[in-house]
Formats: C-alpha cells, sequence, structure tokens
C-alpha cells in the first residue's frame, strides 16, 4: 500500500502553535486537571499515554472502556503487559495497574464498569448509557485527584462520544491521536496476516455494524461502499464474535474500506471538539514539533511530558509494505477521494484552514 511523499496523519498544525507556560502572567484559563487521549487501535496512542504516564504527579489509566475491565481481577493485573507483537513501549508497571485500587479482592470486574461502555457511539446526543459512564469516570478522576495527582485516559473507544465527554468534563484536557489511515490499518493488516490475530480487522466491522442505524454512520459507510455483517436479533457480544469469524476471511478491500469509514467518523468527531491534536506522523519526523507538543502539553495541563523518542511510523510502514498481502492501493483512490470530501464537508470553520494529511497513491 504506497504511501504519499509526505507525512499523512489527518490534521496538522495544532500540537506546539501554543508557546505560553503555565505560569504566563497572560494565561486566561486554569490548568486543566485531568488528561483525556481520543486514540484509535494501532494509531501509536499507548506510546503517547506511556509518556505521561512516566510523569511522577500522573496516574494514567490503560483503556478505560475496554471490555477486558469487565472481568479484570487482581490476580490478572501483573500479567496485563506488552507481548513481543504489540509494538508498545516497555512499560515499567503493567497495563492496568492503576485500577488495583477499584478491583475487589476475589471478585472480577472493576468498581462501575460496564461492557456496554465497550462500544463507541456516534449520536449527536448522549445515550441512556452515559449517565452511568459518566459516573464511573468521574469515580476515577475524583479518587485520583484526592491523591493529588492527575489522571490521565487513554481511550480507543471515545472518539466517537467525544463531544458527550468533553461536556461532561469540561475539566480535562481533550487530546485527539491521529494516525494517517493507510500506515495504522496496515499495523493492524499485517498483525492478522503474521500473527493470526484479527482482532484489529473486525473492530471497525463491530463498530460500525452496532451504530449502523445512526444516520452519520449510515452516510460514512455508504460513502466508502462497506459490506458488513447483518446485525439481526444477535447481542453486542454474538455480534463481535461474528465479525471476528468475518475478519479472518474478510476481503482486503473491503477491510479497509471499513476502516477507513470508522476512520472518518473518528477524526470529525477530534477535528471539532479536541483541546490538542497530536499527528503522530508528523511527531516522529519532526523534532521541533516534538517540542513544541510538549510545551502545549505543559500549557494546558502543567504536564511535561518528553515525545524526543517517537519513531518515524511513516518509514517504517513503507519498509514493511512488501510484506502485505490482499490490498491494492491503487484501487483505493476513489474511496479515499470520497472519504477526504466526507470530512471536508462537515468540519467547522475553525478547522477549514487546516491541512489533511492523505494517502495520494
Amino acid at each position: 500500500m504506497p504511501l504519499s511523499q509526505e507525512p499523512s496523519g489527518g490534521l496538522s498544525g495544532v500540537a506546539g502553535e501554543s508557546t505560553a507556560r503555565p505560569n504566563d502572567p497572560a494565561r486566561k484559563s486554569p490548568l486543566k486537571q485531568a488528561v483525556f487521549l481520543h486514540t484509535g487501535w494501532r494509531s501509536a496512542g499507548t506510546w503517547v499515554w506511556s509518556r505521561l504516564r512516566e510523569l511522577d504527579t500522573v496516574t494514567g489509566f490503560y483503556e478505560p472502556l475496554s471490555n477486558v475491565l469487565a472481568e479484570l481481577s487482581l490476580a490478572d493485573v501483573a500479567a496485563s503487559r506488552p507481548t513481543l507483537t504489540s509494538g508498545h513501549p516497555p512499560l515499567a508497571a503493567p497495563y492496568f495497574d492503576e485500577y488495583r485500587p477499584f478491583l475487589q479482592k476475589d471478585a472480577r470486574g472493576v468498581a462501575g464498569y460496564s461492557k456496554r461502555f465497550s462500544v463507541d457511539r456516534f449520536a449527536s446526543v448522549p445515550d441512556a448509557e452515559f449517565p452511568a459512564l459518566q459516573a464511573y469516570l468521574r469515580n476515577l478522576c475524583e479518587r485520583t485527584v484526592e491523591q493529588h495527582r492527575v489522571p490521565v485516559f487513554k481511550f480507543c473507544r471515545s472518539s466517537g462520544r467525544l463531544p458527550w465527554l468533553k461536556a461532561a468534563f469540561a475539566h480535562a484536557m481533550h487530546v485527539g491521536v491521529l494516525r494517517n489511515p493507510a500506515s495504522q490499518f496496515a499495523s493492524g493488516w499485517l498483525l492478522s496476516q503474521q500473527w493470526s490475530n484479527p482482532f484489529f480487522v473486525a473492530a471497525p466491522f463491530r463498530v460500525l455494524g452496532l451504530n449502523q442505524s445512526d444516520p452519520l454512520v449510515r452516510q460514512a459507510l455508504d460513502v466508502c461502499g462497506v459490506s458488513l455483517l447483518p446485525v439481526a436479533s444477535m447481542s453486542d457480544d454474538a455480534y463481535a464474535m461474528a465479525c471476528e469469524q468475518f475478519a479472518r476471511t474478510a476481503e482486503g478491500n473491503n477491510a479497509y474500506r471499513a476502516f477507513i469509514a470508522l476512520w472518518i467518523l473518528c477524526a470529525l468527531r477530534i477535528a471539532e471538539g479536541v483541546d490538542l491534536l497530536v499527528d503522530i506522523d508528523r511527531l516522529g519526523q519532526s523534532r521541533d514539533y516534538a517540542a513544541g507538543l510538549g510545551a502545549a502539553f505543559e500549557t494546558l495541563s502543567g504536564l511535561s511530558p518528553d515525545f524526543g523518542s517517537a519513531r518515524d511510523l511513516v518509514e517504517e510502514t513503507r519498509r514493511s509494505a512488501p510484506r502485505m498481502a490482499g490490498i491494492d492501493g491503487r484501487a483505493m483512490r476513489t474511496v479515499h477521494s470520497a472519504a477526504l470530501k466526507f470530512l471536508k464537508a462537515r468540519v467547522s470553520s475553525m478547522w477549514s484552514a487546516r491541512r489533511w494529511y492523505w494517502p495520494t497513491n
């Protein structure tokens, strides 16, 4: 899947523009009390989170909406570490270490968590489950702040609900993490091909399928020409299992179209609702951008993460492209063009002058 010669991560130009410091007398608003990282699967969001988690004043909650939390026990926490195939950075503590105070001995499940939270939603107004989700996240926030620490949440299932979360957690810094769609998809596709892990190929089919009655989702599906499994009368869990089986034999171009449909839906919500955007591709290619991004975090939250060790993921994808099979990059020009038009027609005037990076060949 060839990529364009310029970096391509979605929106550019936000991070690093602010040079004010937290003690700057010109500051107009107080520091944010929490950080919500709105990321996608295989977007390098875990790496960004790890840079914040290593700070002494941070409590970093990994994937607070993951269905894994419904069955998590204290005994499971120690084993929740990166695998050889995850591509995640080494972690000083297990992924879910920060949830220990919210787990009970001889019981499973994080306090307040429900598996219903694990499917992202894209409606313009909060659904009936949102008050419970809000209460769950508020409890994590409040318990952390009581310890004079800053909660940092790394989500993969929140971008569709970003407007709801921003309204409910106005005290938090909402950060969007975008990676160019071609290399993000390639990361998950290679895991499926080489290690028989269909999760990242199945995820877009699952999320889109369970939201296909929403008008905005339906528009994205039509724009990208996605073929989904019918939901019929299946439960969410049954549909998730069916999507995993479907993903194991999914035609490559249809899998990519599903990924692009979900990517543009999440990018749309991010474009309209974040305080700061992290362009992962630019981060790995520009030391100045990395320094500016760290300064922007400090200005808004008082946290000073070091992003100087970011990898060039665009170049890594180019090197791994020959190992990919089943995807015709040139055949996807039509869906790229249609998806880009979908985004440009809907982003607010605030973003109209921003540059959208996109694979062009």
